[in-house]
């Protein structure tokens, strides 16, 4: 197994109903629950543990998540109200290794997260299905519609629970 992808790359699904739609937004609404669950009751030494070799920690897994769900729920709501806005990209890497990431308690960004994924929730329950269709300019892949992104971070959600619990997992923390 890829430790990087432990429930696989990113994979647009096709034809995307509105059974499927609703599902992404009830994962996307989930999210916050899942990650504060995956990382219940580790200990300091277990957060500073990378998920993987040469992999971000447990703490900078945590902290990425509202720092990539806040980028994503800002696209939407370019999309919505621009015609295809151009996004602005942002090196996540860079991000990670920021003081903040490294260091500051997990309980502020599973607040944040929180917060945000309730507003986010709203949001997308609000949207008609024609508006899955709008798009956003990303500088470095091009046109995206509000459905890939909105599959892609339903995704993106149970992708970082799933590298938190495969390592609770392999290292036998319960």
């Amino acid at each position: 197994m890829d430790l990087r992808y432990p429930i696989g790359p990113f994979k647009m699904d096709e034809g995307i109903t509105a059974e499927k739609r609703q599902l992404f937004i009830d994962q996307i609404a989930e999210a916050p629950a899942k990650l504060r669950a995956a990382v219940e009751g580790l200990s300091p030494q277990q957060l500073e543990t990378p998920y993987r070799p040469d992999g971000w920690t447990v703490r900078q897994v945590v902290h990425h998540v509202p720092d990539s769900h806040l980028n994503s729920y800002i696209r939407f709501k370019l999309a919505m109200t621009e015609e295809e806005p151009t996004i602005k990209p942002y090196h996540e890497d860079r991000w990670a290794e920021l003081e903040d990431a490294r260091t500051a308690p997990l309980a502020t960004s599973l607040t944040l997260l929180e917060a945000l994924h309730s507003r986010w929730v709203q949001f997308l329950r609000s949207l008609a299905p024609q508006d899955f269709a709008r798009t956003f300019q990303h500088p470095e892949l091009g046109p995206m519609t509000l459905e890939k992104n909105l599959c892609l971070y339903a995704w993106h959600g149970r992708h970082h629970v799933a590298q938190i619990n495969s390592l609770r997992e392999r290292m036998g923390w319960r």
